[in-house]
């Protein structure tokens, strides 16, 4: 994965954003919740904006690969 990472030494394995201890899930709830992807850089401005937004597609990427029963990449 690109900007995407799991390890059992960082946020307990939890998947985040690459370099950064920041949980996806994180990030998907703020865009539930009506955030831009623009407010949500404001909010944690280390990853940049094409950083934000690769991980969000990868975590989509990732969730169709799980419910359609596909191999992750």
């Amino acid at each position: 994965m690109k900007y995407l990472s799991s390890d059992p030494s960082v946020m307990g394995g939890d998947l985040v954003i690459k370099g950064t201890r920041i949980p996806i899930d994180v990030i998907l709830y703020r865009l539930k919740d009506g955030y831009s992807l623009k407010e949500i850089h404001r909010l944690y401005p280390t990853p940049t904006l094409k950083t934000l937004n690769g991980a969000i597609e990868e975590a989509i990427d990732l969730l169709g690969s799980k419910f359609h029963g596909k191999n992750t990449p």
